[in-house]
């Protein structure tokens, strides 16, 4: 139980730290939603799932899996926004990758 509330509550910070950005630039409300649904989503993934694998690289490949059905309908419409959305996914899915197992393993 630690584990996700661990996930969930940096997933938050995550969420916070994706949607401010978006927030400034004027996007509608259901895209700030979902973004901040994603990293919540995302923390508990990571948290959860056992991948024996670099937990930067569990976190960078988790938020990918999450985002790419959203990205395929982004990148239809849009595609030149998808190059922020996948460095704040790159950036923020290793830092919740990696401050995840660090905070899991002092416990």
């Amino acid at each position: 139980m630690k584990k996700i509330k661990i996930g969930i509550l940096l997933g938050i910070v995550a969420g916070i730290i994706d949607v401010i950005p978006m927030i400034f630039q004027n996007l509608t409300w259901d895209a700030n939603i979902s973004a901040f649904a994603m990293w919540i989503i995302v923390g508990f993934l990571i948290a959860t799932i056992d991948l024996k694998i670099n937990p930067v690289i569990k976190g960078i490949l988790t938020a990918f899996l999450v985002l790419l059905p959203t990205a395929i309908l982004i990148g239809w419409k849009e595609p030149a926004s998808l190059i922020p959305i996948v460095l704040m996914t790159t950036i923020l899915g290793g830092l919740l990758g990696f401050l995840i197992k660090k905070i899991l393993d002092k416990k």
